[in-house]
């Protein structure tokens, strides 16, 4: 019996021995290797502008992607050729494009009608009526008068004595800058009119009067909007000045 018990014991150990070599085995294997994922090639695009005329709007629609896309992308601007060139993975392309359609679209152009009313005393002299076409986000100026030659100096040539002239602009100068807002389109508008003064200066230079009628104002299609009046220098008279905007066509 004594036999039997010690052999039963010896296999029981040899047994367990097994067991564990098995078990310390299957935990040293190592795992199996993770197949990596494919990496997307990146892309080249050319983003042709159509409607971004200016150098400072292009330059905001560059920092408008550089901020909203990933910050490894390469995007650059070519002034030259008005437009953007990137370098990215499909997705951020069509995002970019996504984006670029919100922001590079056509801008609505207004017609704006000055009239200028000419009073003496409340009585209505005569109206003249100037009309400007104005792009959104752009300016338009207008010169309507003469220029006047003005003797800055002189100078001696071969042929005698000469005069140095130089030319002031007289007459009626608009400026306008329309931006559109939520209450309305934004116009800023300068109105300035001079003119030659009968009397002239001690050194018998021309004397020039101006008048300048500068301002902020909302304005909304059909309705006219009074921006001021200006005095005439010299006289009783003064310019009522309106504006009223319509879209243009």
């Amino acid at each position: 019996m004594q036999v039997l018990g010690r052999i039963y014991g010896l296999v029981l150990s040899l047994g367990m021995g097994m067991s564990l070599m098995t078990s310390n085995a299957a935990a040293q294997t190592p795992p199996e290797p993770v197949p990596a994922k494919p990496t997307l090639p990146l892309m080249e695009y050319t983003f042709f502008l159509q409607n971004v005329s200016q150098n400072n709007e292009a330059n905001e629609v560059v920092t408008a992607l550089r901020n909203v896309l990933d910050p490894s992308i390469k995007i650059y601007l070519v002034n030259s050729q008005n437009v953007i060139v990137m370098r990215a993975l499909p997705d951020q392309i069509a995002m970019a494009r996504k984006l670029l359609s919100d922001l590079d679209r056509p801008k609505k152009t207004y017609r704006l009608t000055y009239t200028i009313t000419d009073m003496d005393e409340g009585k209505k002299l005569g109206s003249q009526h100037f009309s400007l076409v104005v792009v959104s986000g752009g300016r338009t100026t207008m010169k309507n008068g003469s220029k006047v030659p003005v003797v800055t100096g002189s100078y001696t040539a071969s042929s005698g004595s000469q005069s140095q002239n130089t030319y002031l602009d007289v007459g009626l100068n608009l400026d306008a800058s329309l931006d559109e807002s939520e209450n309305g389109v934004r116009l800023r508008t300068k109105v300035e009119r001079s003119s030659v003064a009968d009397e002239k200066s001690g050194s018998g230079t021309p004397v020039i009067r101006q008048t300048v009628l500068e301002g902020t104002s909302t304005l909304v299609q059909g309705k006219p909007v009074v921006l001021g009046s200006m005095d005439i220098p010299g006289s009783t008279r003064h310019l009522d000045v309106e504006v009223v905007m319509e879209a243009g066509k």
